[in-house]
């Protein structure tokens, strides 16, 4: 596959990875070592850039080779979470994935608030990547209002389910001028496989490393599971049939 570009920068590692849930910065590093993530998510309360005592999460990230790109975690509408970008900016962020979600119960995210916030962040200026429920009118939507990519779901935040949302992400996919990062509901390697196979560009998980009893080696996992789908997907797959095909001739066994 050719390297992924998203914004002004170029991806040659599919597996993107957030920074909630670690017991600890040092945890986390070595989880993004593992991965060899590219791209990481944070939200913008916890950079105390400096902060020693805080625990600052930027200091475990080598932002040479990371790309921080922060999030509006906590934002109920879109004035809220255009608020947290205009600080993100100021604070020399450029990247920004718009999480607004006002239902604290399943954290599904708002479509009307999430699209306005985008159309506002992309006037900014900002590389936008807006967390969405699976609809794929709405990711053309936020196509064309400016986003970078679209991040839809696969099942709800930290569910660990998988693609239930699997018909409409092909949709999307298919329909997709931008990239597709499938986000949340991830819970383990093989989804995040399933994903790149059926044509997403990237993924991205949390929960599915953070709280694994060995985040490192869950991270690890990942990294090479989307990395098979990747190889698997240059291959080219044999096509899908619904009878038996055999594998070796059958003509003429006993003549």
């Amino acid at each position: 596959m050719k390297e992924l570009v998203i914004g002004n920068r170029r991806f040659t590692n599919r597996f993107f990875l957030g920074t909630g849930k670690f017991a600890s910065s040092a945890q986390m590093r070595a989880a993004l070592e593992a991965s060899g993530t590219q791209l990481v998510t944070t939200a913008l309360t916890r950079v105390r850039e400096g902060d020693a005592a805080a625990d600052d999460i930027l200091s475990a990230i080598d932002r040479s080779k990371v790309e921080v790109m922060l999030n509006t975690s906590g934002a109920r509408t879109a004035d809220e979470a255009v608020r947290i970008a205009k600080i993100g900016k100021a604070a020399g962020f450029s990247w920004i994935k718009l999480e607004i979600h006002p239902d604290a119960h399943y954290l599904l995210p708002d479509p009307v608030e999430t699209l306005a916030a985008v159309e506002a962040c992309a006037k900014l200026g900002l590389v936008v990547l807006p967390y969405i429920n699976a609809d794929p009118v709405l990711a053309k939507r936020c196509e064309e209002a400016g986003a970078a990519a679209v991040m839809p779901l696969g099942a709800p935040i930290g569910s660990n389910r998988g693609l239930r949302t699997r018909d409409m992400l092909e949709i999307i996919v298919e329909q997709a001028a931008v990239p597709v990062v499938v986000d949340a509901g991830i819970g383990l390697p093989s989804h995040a496989a399933e994903a790149i196979e059926l044509g997403a560009d990237a993924v991205l998980a949390n929960t599915a490393v953070a709280a694994a009893g060995d985040p490192p080696k869950m991270a690890e996992a990942f990294r090479l599971a989307v990395r098979a789908a990747e190889l698997a997907r240059e291959a080219g797959p044999a096509a899908a049939r619904r009878t038996a095909s055999a594998t070796s001739p059958t003509d003429d066994i006993f003549a």
